[in-house]
């Protein structure tokens, strides 16, 4: 059995904490728990995250795609020519 501490989560029911994955400690093994709310924005899924960053953008569609070639064709025009 290894002592190593070993950071988990889970939700809590009362007095019962509810781990998202198995301990792999034996039934009835006495632990010693420290209790520390997981912040929101690290409990968000990797899709839930992305939609969130995107902010005023999320729901631009089209709008966003036409304003970026805009900005592309814009760019274009303002470029030196090489020799």
């Amino acid at each position: 059995m290894s002592l190593a501490q070993t950071s988990l989560t889970g939700v809590i029911h009362g007095k019962t904490i509810e781990l998202d994955v198995a301990p792999g400690l034996p039934d009835g093994q006495q632990v010693s728990v420290v209790v520390q709310p997981v912040a929101e924005s690290s409990a968000l899924s990797p899709d839930e995250a992305i939609r969130q960053s995107a902010g005023g953008w999320a729901d631009a569609g089209k709008d966003l795609d036409d304003w970026l070639i805009e900005v592309q064709r814009s760019r274009q025009l303002d470029r030196p020519e090489l020799p």
